[in-house]
C-alpha cells in the first residue's frame, strides 16, 4: 500500500485538505471552495464543454463541476457559510461570476503558500479587498442554525421544522432565509455537516464505518452515497490516503 501523505485540517469555520486525490465526478459543494495546484495546474470542467486549465480557482457554493488534479498535489479549502470572509466573497461572486479562475498569485514559493493555507490566511492568498469588503448585516438566526448544525452533535440530524422553530421562524421562511444566507438549502448543508463530522472523526488507523457512525449515517453504505454526492469521490479514495487529521478547537 502506498504510504499515506495527505492531511486534513478542520477549523471552526474552514477546512483544508492537501495531497493527491483522483479526478472527481460531477458534484457541487455546500460551501465555497478554493482549489490550488501545489505542484502544477489542474483541470476544471464546468458544463457546456467549458474547461479551465488553472493553478487556482474559487468556486461558489452550489456550482456543479468536475475537478481533475491531473496527478498533481493539490490543496482544497472549504469556507463555511458563517466564515467572516464568505459574506464578502459573495459580493465578489456577483461581480466576477460563480467561478473565478486563478485568483491566487503563485510565485513558486510553495512552502510559503502551504503555510498561508494552514493558517487559513485568505487576505494573503486572495486580493485583500475581496475578503475585507463590508457585506452589510447578516442574519444571526441563520448563522446560529449553521453553527449548531455543524458543531452540536445532538443537532446533526435535526429536521428543518425543528431548526426553524428554534429560531422562531416558519419552515418556509426559514428555508428561504437559509438558502439566501448559506447559498444552499438546509438539506444540502445538513448532509454537508454530517460528512464533515464523519471526516473529522476518521483516524488513519480507524475504520470508515466508525467515521460514518460519528456523522450519524445509518451505515457505511449511506455514508458512501452521501460522500460521493458531496465530493464526487468515494470516501476511501479521500480518507485512506490521510496521514493526519487535525481538528482545531
Amino acid at each position: 500500500m502506498r504510504h499515506a501523505t495527505n492531511t486534513l485540517t478542520l477549523g471552526s469555520d474552514k477546512a483544508l485538505y492537501t495531497g493527491e486525490i483522483p479526478a472527481t465526478g460531477w458534484h457541487s459543494h455546500a460551501a465555497p471552495v478554493l482549489l490550488l495546484g501545489l505542484s502544477g495546474r489542474f483541470m476544471l470542467h464546468l458544463g457546456d464543454d467549458r474547461r479551465a486549465h488553472a493553478r487556482s480557482a474559487l468556486i461558489d457554493a452550489g456550482v456543479p463541476h468536475v475537478f481533475d488534479p491531473l496527478g498533481e498535489r493539490v490543496a482544497v479549502m472549504y469556507l463555511e457559510p458563517d466564515a467572516p470572509e464568505v459574506a464578502a466573497l459573495r459580493l465578489v461572486f456577483r461581480v466576477e461570476g460563480p467561478v473565478i479562475v486563478d485568483p491566487v498569485h503563485h510565485s513558486g514559493d510553495t512552502p510559503t503558500l502551504v503555510r498561508r493555507l494552514h493558517r487559513f490566511d485568505l487576505p494573503a492568498l486572495l486580493r485583500p479587498e475581496w475578503v475585507a469588503a463590508d457585506p452589510g448585516d447578516r442574519d444571526g438566526r441563520i448563522l446560529q442554525s449553521v453553527r449548531r448544525l455543524r458543531d452540536d452533535t445532538d443537532d446533526t440530524c435535526v429536521d428543518r421544522d425543528t431548526a426553524a422553530a428554534t429560531v422562531r421562524l416558519s419552515p418556509s421562511r426559514f428555508n428561504h432565509l437559509f438558502s439566501a444566507e448559506a447559498g444552499v438549502s438546509w438539506r444540502s448543508y445538513r448532509i454537508w455537516s454530517q460528512v464533515r463530522r464523519a471526516m473529522g472523526a476518521y483516524r488513519p488507523d480507524g475504520s470508515l464505518t466508525d467515521a460514518a457512525l460519528s456523522g450519524a449515517f445509518a451505515d457505511s453504505a449511506h455514508f458512501s452515497r452521501m460522500f460521493r454526492q458531496t465530493f464526487g469521490m468515494t470516501p476511501s479514495s479521500v480518507l485512506r490516503p490521510l496521514r493526519e487529521v487535525t481538528v482545531l478547537r
